[in-house]
C-alpha cells in the first residue's frame, strides 16, 4: 500500500445503515472519504475492527515515505 489514493487527507463518517465492510463483510460503522487525488471523494464503508487496521495501515504508508524521502535528503 506504499502507492494509494488514500494519501489524501481523509473524511470519516459514520456509514449509512445497512452497508456491509468492504473487507470482512460485518455491518458497516465508517465511511471513510479520500478528499482529492485522481479518484476524488473515494472511499468504502468499514466496521469498527477494519476501519481501525486501515487506518494503521495508511498511517504506516505515509511513515515509511516520509522516512525514505528524509533520508534521500539528508544523503
Amino acid at each position: 500500500m506504499s502507492d494509494n489514493e488514500f494519501r489524501q487527507p481523509i473524511s470519516v463518517d459514520f456509514a449509512p445503515e445497512g452497508h456491509l465492510c468492504e473487507w470482512c463483510g460485518k455491518p458497516a460503522v465508517h465511511q471513510l472519504t479520500a478528499i482529492g487525488g485522481k479518484c476524488r471523494n473515494e472511499g468504502g464503508c468499514f466496521c469498527q475492527a477494519c476501519s481501525e487496521e486501515f487506518a494503521r495501515t495508511v498511517a504506516d504508508s505515509l511513515s515509511r515515505v516520509i522516512a525514505t524521502d528524509t533520508s534521500a535528503v539528508l544523503v
